[in-house]
């Protein structure tokens, strides 16, 4: 019988990727002065595992180049060899063609061969001269192990105390001919491996025998790997949409209760509050799976930081807080490429070189945060430095040479966020990481695009802070639904700072725009009666209820009716049978069977909002 292997060539992939991001996480915090033998050993297995993979699938490039990479770690973790910085500097650019390699096989497209052949003649040096340098300081790789080893053999028992040591020799692999990566994990005892003849206890210390420690048995991996099983995500999207349609279901159920008198009106509703909290448990339940710690992206970042430093020839140290925060696995993806370009601007704009640091009486190295935390419905995700901070005068100059709106006094949180405009850039001169203008427009056009916000913080001299606002999730938000005539609309509690009644003292005029006046500035108001078209609705705002909005363009206050109240709404998409309508984000379906259109603040900011900044403190 023949085995279509190409079936499991998704789990390779998937799996490859995870072994490629340990590595490289293990090789960023590898200590090279004394190296942990543990660390080593879990890159070394890491990489073996994709070579025999590859071998499976015959993936040929990808298992030649991990093979050629597996024999340098191999030297490293049987301490014939010193792991200089040098070294994980290959291995990590190693990783770096792995990734493409690995990419290559995934999409169908042309390998890198030019990157693999040049890798592997890297590494085959790097392998030559790291052995000729080892015949001479040989004494020098065991010398932080040596004693950890005396210790691990005094103290574990397998010999007797008034016995002389034994030295258990080293066996090779074609020996004993079994798989490398079976060697040392349990399957033999210690006192089944070969063992040579006692000899004195100098002898054994002596550094011209390599000690092979004795091997704890370690719990077999099959344990670990049955609490968790790998599901598509479309699967878990599927269900997602179908306790989507239970939510409404269930609100349809509600309604109708509430029709029915008497005692089986009582038991109506008793089931039907029930079904609700059972329907709420679910629901979390499903949107959890989708859920993800954000360090999937955090872990990435040490890379970056050390790359970029190195090249720019600063010092920084990047400090990652709050990576178990929980966000949704579309987010995360999303992400990636907004955070990359924040971080490497706070490094090359924001932190200066040691020398001016020294003098302006900082620390020489400098410090890159990267946060996040969850704040009610959202995600809160900071890059915060301790920089030279953001330069007002430099930023509104260019604004002017670039033909920006500007007025005398426009608050600093206006000035930051000229930077997001679109062939903005303050530096002095074109290089492969900044200076060209494009970056920070993308920046903020992709966070928006997932229904988030950013906001910045800066003082000069002592650093900034970008803080990006997100949804939990992007398939249900909770909303308020606000009355305009007999529609209902959802407004998302993301962007909602506040509602109230306006007196006639709050309404001001300027030019042929109608505003608030509250909190000691003005307000720009939108009508959603007029902007939604809706023929019964309330125009006259003493008459209805404004609720101020925040968005990441602007601050502004919506007119509407009334107030219905607060829920969780199931997002639906109208845009596969609709063209995209100004305003509206999505639409849901309510618990009566009416559909309500869910309001998209910054939409309404771009297109409604006319006020100009120079009238009105927004």
């Amino acid at each position: 019988m023949t085995i279509d292997v190409t079936q499991f060539h998704d789990v390779f992939f998937e799996e490859s990727d995870e072994h490629l991001q340990d590595m490289e996480q293990l090789l960023m915090t590898l200590d090279v002065d004394c190296p942990d033998q543990e660390q080593l050993n879990s890159i070394f297995r890491a990489a073996h595992s994709i070579k025999g993979g590859s071998g499976i699938f015959n993936f040929d490039a990808l298992m030649n180049l991990t093979h050629v990479m597996e024999n340098l770690l191999d030297k490293a973790r049987n301490q014939e060899i010193h792991v200089t910085t040098d070294i994980v500097d290959v291995f990590l650019q190693t990783l770096d063609v792995l990734k493409d390699t690995l990419s290559a096989y995934k999409e169908k497209t042309d390998l890198p061969q030019a990157q693999i052949d040049a890798s592997i003649k890297v590494l085959e040096d790097t392998l030559a001269q790291a052995s000729q340098s080892s015949v001479s300081g040989h004494s020098d790789v065991l010398e932080c192990t040596s004693d950890t080893d005396n210790d691990v053999i005094d103290g574990f028992g397998f010999f007797d105390d008034d016995d002389d040591y034994g030295v258990i020799n080293k066996v090779s692999e074609d020996d004993l001919d079994i798989d490398a990566e079976i060697a040392g994990f349990g399957f033999f005892e210690p006192e089944n491996l070969p063992v040579a003849p006692p000899v004195k206890s100098e002898e054994a210390k002596s550094p011209s025998q390599p000690i092979v420690k004795p091997v704890k048995p370690k719990p077999k991996a099959a344990a670990k790997e049955a609490a968790s099983i790998r599901v598509d995500t479309t699967k878990i999207d599927a269900m997602v949409n179908l306790v989507g349609e239970l939510v409404i279901t269930q609100s349809m159920l509600s309604n109708v209760g509430q029709e029915v008198e008497g005692q089986i009106g009582e038991r109506l509703q008793l089931a039907i509050d029930e079904l609700q909290r059972n329907t709420r448990e679910i629901q979390e339940s499903v949107m959890s799976m989708r859920m993800l710690p954000i360090n999937m992206t955090f872990n990435r970042f040490p890379r970056v930081v050390r790359d970029l430093s190195t090249k720019l020839g600063k010092q920084v140290d990047l400090v990652i807080q709050g990576g178990n925060t929980e966000i949704d696995k579309s987010l995360i993806e999303k992400l990636v490429d907004p955070l990359t370009h924040l971080v490497r601007n706070s490094i090359d704009h924001g932190i200066e070189t040691p020398e001016k640091r020294i003098a302006s009486g900082k620390p020489e190295k400098g410090t890159v945060i990267l946060s996040a935390e969850q704040k009610g419905s959202s995600i809160i995700i900071g890059i915060i430095d301790d920089g030279a901070g953001l330069d007002k005068e430099r930023i509104l100059q260019k604004a002017s040479q670039n033909g920006l709106p500007l007025s005398p006094d426009m608050p600093d949180s206006e000035i930051w966020q000229l930077i997001f405009q679109a062939g903005f850039s303050t530096a002095e001169e074109v290089t492969d990481v900044s200076g060209r203008g494009v970056g920070m427009d993308v920046v903020r056009r992709n966070i928006e695009s997932i229904g988030g916000r950013i906001e910045i913080e800066s003082s000069k001299g002592e650093g900034s802070a970008f803080y990006i606002h997100l949804p939990l999730t992007l398939a249900i938000v909770d909303g308020m639904c606000v009355s305009v005539g007999q529609q209902i609309f959802v407004i998302p509690l993301l962007n909602v700072i506040e509602s109230f009644q306006p007196t006639s003292s709050q309404l001001k005029t300027l030019g042929n725009e109608q505003v608030l006046w509250i909190r000691d500035r003005y307000w720009p108001l939108v009508s959603l009666t007029q902007l939604m078209e809706v023929d019964d609705g309330v125009t006259e705002p003493t008459q209805g209820i404004v609720v101020l909005l925040e968005s990441s363009k602007k601050r502004y206050g919506v007119l509407v009716d009334s107030l219905v109240g607060q829920q969780q709404v199931v997002i639906k998409s109208l845009e596969q049978h609709y063209k995209k309508v100004a305003g509206i984000a999505g639409a849901t379906i309510m618990g009566d069977g009416k559909v309500a259109m869910i309001i998209d603040a910054d939409s309404v900011a771009v297109n409604c909002v006319t006020v100009k900044n120079s009238e009105v403190s927004v």
